[in-house]
């Protein structure tokens, strides 16, 4: 007698095997039989009969920053209901592992604009380890939703060795002793089961609370003499180091790549954000990809750009947005947490004079096109103003477009919510960028941005585009590689049990239905989160398309409903070490 058996799907299984009808039987959270013939009924406390569908390995998200929310609420539930199966927390050098609550909150909350009077209380009320082997140990007793795996976060770890003040001090470098420390924390991290270390470059990614506000992530202040100390641990060991360049003069990248070349060494698994098509500089992924594919190729290097299926936009209320913070007006706005203090200095003129010209400098290094024409208003209280651009109103009025953007905010305040688009806005630049070698398909910041985008169902994202090529006669990939490119693949490259649909393996899988792929996948919605005080968050809806997902072998997702004790019961979910 089978736990569940599941009939006449087509089958994939990860790899890129071409894909054909099988049956599978689940027993005590593994894959018990894939058999050519149906299952007898009766020979399952459950049959599902999967005709016309697909059978898919459960997704991995492995860019994600659901730290603090997998601690109030393990469920990940805007995650499961399209499919992901595994998530990957403690990226970009910010982890939850070793740190107090106070600074786990200051390095989080701002950078990845989850509202710090919610993660605070409940860091301190829960976060009851300061220990790598606490950490772990905490995730193993944890009712988890998808599986869990994580990187040891940079930031945290010079915060947890050398001070929070001391580790945001440009003039302070960890002395010997310390550096020995964190090489010691880093090997237990190893050691534990997490996949690496995760670091920050870039400069703009800015601490919360008030005893360091604005000092950037720990991280960007550490010499590459101490990156690479750390990183003979991870080419030692075989691990995986996960950063991001400084985005905004992205010089830096060469260093990374250099450190993950294989000449007379072992090469170092790198993994960087992002390989985009941006709107500010659309030449740039020309460039990168041929020179990381060659590099790779030639001088042994094993790198991987994290790259999306899919438009980079996000949504704004009023000035809070990260992209402001690369430039001098936009972090001293954002420095500001009263509104009437922060209303004062935009009304300043000598604060426009300072915003207008770092708006106009075409010539410094950007993520953001600074293209007022270019954002549209979603949502403000003057209904005059809706789905026009600030730029075609300030025209309009005979004004600069700073100067109406910062009226209407300090008119509105975060009532005025408006939307532009960062990268990837030709089809078919972001096609070739998703068939590229030197990629993942990754940087989903899941659990982040909670009001500025959505990207939780980006694998189903990537079906859809490949589905499409397919259907006007120019396929960019097989569909057997799509489905690889986010389970196996990821699974293989990150040293994940996870990711294939083979006998013997644990049972996290999706049923698609792929006559639903025709939906528009980028349409937002809201819904609350209930564990932080019901605030609103942007989530993406695809009803009809995922059918069912099983995680250990137990259904977590059907009929747009989740199992009653996902995220509440230990039978889903698991932390997965490294292999």
């Amino acid at each position: 007698m089978f736990d569940t058996v599941i009939n006449h799907g087509l089958l994939f299984d990860g790899s890129q095997a071409p894909a054909r009808v099988r049956h599978l039987a689940l027993l005590n959270g593994r894959i018990a039989a894939i058999a050519d013939d149906p299952f007898p009924e009766g020979s399952a406390r459950e049959t599902v009969d999967a005709t016309g569908k697909w059978v898919t390995p459960g997704f991995l998200d492995t860019h994600t920053h659901y730290d603090a929310e997998v601690i109030a609420a393990p469920g990940l539930k805007e995650s499961v209901r399209h499919g992901v199966t595994t998530v990957t927390i403690g990226s970009c050098s910010i982890s939850m592992a070793l740190a107090s609550p106070d600074d786990c909150a200051d390095l989080f909350t701002r950078v990845e604009s989850v509202p710090r009077e919610h993660v605070l209380p409940l860091l301190r009320e829960r976060k009851t380890w300061r220990s790598v082997k606490g950490y772990v140990d905490f995730f193993d007793r944890h009712p988890l939703g998808p599986n869990v795996t994580s990187f040891l976060g940079h930031s945290e770890l010079r915060a947890e060795v050398m001070g929070l003040e001391r580790a945001v001090d440009g003039s302070v470098q960890p002395t010997e002793d310390e550096l020995r420390r964190m090489e010691r924390i880093l090997e237990e991290a190893l050691d534990a089961g997490l996949l690496g270390l995760s670091t920050m470059t870039t400069p703009w990614d800015k601490l919360d609370g008030d005893r360091f506000r604005s000092a950037s992530l720990p991280s960007t202040y550490a010499r590459w003499r101490e990156f690479r100390r750390l990183n003979r641990i991870l080419r030692r060991r075989q691990r995986i180091h996960q950063g991001a360049p400084n985005i905004v003069t992205k010089v830096n990248m060469f260093l990374f790549l250099w450190e993950s070349m294989g000449l007379g060494r072992r090469p170092l698994k790198t993994t960087l954000i992002s390989l985009m098509d941006l709107e500010a500089n659309p030449l740039l992924v020309k460039l990168v990809a041929p020179m990381t594919r060659w590099i790779n190729r030639f001088l042994r290097a094993d790198f991987r750009w994290q790259a999306l299926p899919n438009r980079f936009e996000v949504y704004a209320d009023g000035i809070d947005l990260v992209i402001f913070e690369e430039f001098g007006a936009g972090q001293a706005a954002l420095h500001l947490k009263d509104a009437v203090e922060r209303n004062a200095l935009m009304e300043d003129e000598d604060y426009r004079r300072w915003f207008r010209k770092d708006y106009e400098n075409t010539w410094g290094p950007r993520v953001w096109q600074r293209d007022f024409h270019a954002a549209r208003i979603v949502g403000c209280p003057d209904a005059s103003l809706v789905n026009r651009s600030f730029g075609e109103i300030a025209d309009e009025r005979g004004l600069h477009p700073v100067d109406l953007f910062l009226d209407l905010v300090v008119q509105f305040g975060t009532e005025l919510r408006w939307h532009t688009v960062i990268a990837n806005n030709r089809d078919r630049v972001v096609e070739r960028i998703v068939d590229e070698e030197a990629a993942v398909i990754s940087f989903a910041d899941s659990g982040a941005h909670i009001r500025n985008m959505a990207f939780y169902n980006f694998p189903l994202r990537l079906l859809q585009l490949v589905q499409r090529s397919h259907q006007r006669g120019e396929p960019v990939m097989s569909m057997e590689k799509a489905v690889w490119r986010v389970t196996g693949e990821l699974a293989d490259w990150f040293g994940i049990d996870a990711g294939y649909l083979a006998e013997g393996k644990r049972a996290d899988l999706v049923i698609l239905d792929p006559a639903h792929l025709d939906q528009p996948l980028d349409a937002y919605h809201e819904a609350p989160i209930a564990e932080f005080g019901n605030i609103p968050r942007m989530v993406n809806r695809n009803d009809g398309l995922v059918d069912r997902v099983y995680i250990n072998g137990n259904l977590a997702f059907t009929e747009n409903a989740y199992a009653e004790d996902l995220g509440q019961e230990r039978r889903f979910g698991q932390f997965l070490r490294a292999e």
